[in-house]
């Protein structure tokens, strides 16, 4: 897969993808369809599904450190997420 990718102001990035000609073929039978839109959406859940990914992967980890007699107290947790306490 080939990528290129173009920076356009502040908000917006511009990616090239490199697909197979044959998924080519049939994207451009779908003229109904905004690719980049869907493209952009599934970006979107792929990186939600690994941010959840990483917070159950944190729970975890805090679950066993628990379990093991580790842990912080109020103000450390608070300092820790950025909180003031």
């Amino acid at each position: 897969m080939c990528m290129h990718i173009l920076q356009i102001g502040d908000f917006l990035t511009n990616m090239t993808l490199a697909i197979p000609k044959e998924l080519h073929t049939k994207m451009k039978t779908r003229t109904e369809l905004k690719w980049s839109d869907v493209a952009r959406q599934a970006f979107e859940e792929k990186i939600k599904d690994l941010e959840l990914l990483d917070d159950l992967k944190s729970i975890k980890k805090a679950e066993l450190e628990f379990k093991k007699g580790k842990t912080i107290s109020e103000k450390e947790l608070a300092k820790k997420l950025g909180l003031k306490k």
